[in-house]
C-alpha cells in the first residue's frame, strides 16, 4: 500500500506540497448516506489554518478554502470516492533560495535526499507540516461517519513548553487559544510563547485526544490492535515523537493492583487502560496523548552541512510557527477519527461474516 494512504477499509490518500499548486485527498470506503458538506470540512480546516494561534503562529496567511470534487450529492455521501482540494495562495518560495543546497537541522532535508536523491527545498515539500491539511479534511469526513454512530472525538493541549494545564474543561478547549482545557493557563502560555519568540526559539507540547461513545469490540488482534493502529496514526504526524495510551508511561511506575481498572456492576472504576484492553475497545472513553517536538525552524544560528558535505552556519528565514501547538491539535483529532472510522467499518465486516 502507498505511503500516502492511511486505512484498510476507510482509506484516505493525500497529495500535495507546501509550495505546490495545492493539497487534497481522496477518501475511499465511506458508506453512502452520510451527511457531509463543504462547510463541515471547512469548520475543521479553519481550526488548523496558518496565521492563527496568536504569538505562536506563522505569518503565512492561507484561507484554506476546500472544494468537494466528488462523492457527495445533495448533502450526503454517495458511497463513491470523496475527493477534495485546497489551493495554496500565499507561497513565498523565494524565502528558501538560500537553503537550496543546505540541510536544515531537525528537518527531513537530509533524509529525503538520501531516499529520493532529490528534494523540494521550498518549505520541505511533502515533509512540511502543511501536508497535515489533507489529514484534517479527511478526518472531517471520518467524523461525519462517526457522528452518525454516536462517536465524537475531542483534542486539547495539556502541556506547552513544559508548563502543564489542569484539564478542568476539555470541552471548552475548542473555543480557547492553544486549545487550552482551562481558562487560567492561557495567559501563562501566551507569555511563555512571546518570551521564546523573542529569543528566536521554539517550544513543543503534549496533546490529549479523547474519543467518546466508542463501542466495545473495535480492534483486530494481534497486529491490528486498536492501540497499535492509533499509535501509528498519531506517530505518522511529523512533529510527534511519542504516544501513550491511558496511563501510558506512568503505568510503568505503578503496581498491578494500582494500574488495573476494577470492574463493578456499574462499570469500570478507572481508566488507566485508556479504553483499550488487549488491543480491543472496552466501551470506555479512548484516551491517548502525543508528545510534540519544538518546531525545528528557529531564528538562531545553527551548525549544519550542505549537500557537498561542507560545514556552514545557518539561520533559518521565512515564516514559521513558534510551536506546532495549537495547529497540530485538529490534526491529531483527525487522525484519531480516521483510525476509529476504519476500525468501525472493519468490525462491521467481521460482524457481517459471523452472521
Amino acid at each position: 500500500m502507498s505511503g500516502s494512504t492511511f486505512g484498510r477499509v476507510f482509506r484516505l490518500t493525500t497529495y500535495g506540497e507546501s509550495h505546490g499548486a495545492g493539497l487534497g485527498g481522496v477518501v475511499d470506503g465511506c458508506p453512502a448516506g452520510i451527511a457531509l458538506t463543504e462547510a463541515m470540512i471547512q469548520a475543521e480546516l479553519d481550526r488548523r489554518r496558518p496565521g492563527q494561534g496568536g504569538p505562536a503562529a506563522t505569518a503565512r496567511k492561507e484561507p484554506d478554502r476546500v472544494r468537494l470534487l466528488s462523492g457527495v450529492f445533495e448533502g450526503r455521501t454517495t458511497g463513491t470516492p470523496v475527493a477534495f482540494h485546497v489551493e495554496n495562495t500565499d507561497q513565498r518560495s523565494r524565502d528558501y533560495g538560500d537553503i537550496m543546497h543546505v540541510y536544515r537541522p531537525g528537518h527531513a532535508d537530509v533524509t529525503y535526499d538520501a531516499k529520493y536523491g532529490r528534494r523540494d527545498y521550498r518549505g520541505g515539500g511533502r515533509s512540511s507540516g502543511r501536508e497535515t491539511l489533507s489529514r484534517v479534511a479527511g478526518g472531517a469526513v471520518a467524523q461525519a461517519l462517526l457522528a452518525e454512530c454516536g462517536i465524537t472525538v475531542n483534542a486539547f493541549t495539556v502541556e506547552l513548553g513544559g508548563v502543564p494545564a489542569r484539564p478542568e474543561d476539555p470541552a471548552g478547549a475548542q473555543d480557547r487559544p492553544f486549545f487550552a482545557p482551562e481558562e487560567d493557563i492561557v495567559a501563562q502560555w501566551d507569555a511563555l510563547v512571546r518570551n521564546v519568540k523573542g529569543r528566536g526559539d521554539t517550544v513543543g507540547g503534549i496533546v490529549q485526544v479523547e474519543a467518546y461513545g466508542v463501542p466495545a469490540g473495535l480492534g483486530e488482534p494481534v497486529f491490528d490492535r486498536l492501540d497499535a493502529r492509533l499509535a501509528c496514526a498519531l506517530m505518522s504526524v511529523g512533529a510527534v515523537k511519542g504516544v501513550e495510551i491511558g496511563a501510558g508511561f506512568a503505568a510503568a511506575r505503578l503496581t498491578g493492583s494500582s494500574n488495573n481498572d476494577a470492574m463493578t456492576a456499574r462499570g469500570y472504576a478507572g481508566n488507566n487502560a485508556g479504553g483499550i484492553l488487549g488491543g480491543i475497545s472496552s466501551g470506555q472513553t479512548v484516551v491517548a496523548r502525543a508528545a510534540v517536538k519544538p518546531i525545528p525552524s528557529i531564528a538562531q544560528e545553527q551548525h549544519t552541512v550542505d549537500d557537498s558535505g561542507r560545514e556552514v552556519i545557518l539561520r533559518v528565514g521565512g515564516r514559521h510557527d513558534i510551536s506546532a501547538i495549537p495547529r497540530i491539535v485538529p490534526v491529531l483529532k483527525a487522525m484519531t477519527a480516521l483510525t476509529l472510522a476504519d476500525m468501525l467499518l472493519m468490525q462491521r465486516r467481521m460482524t457481517a461474516v459471523r452472521a
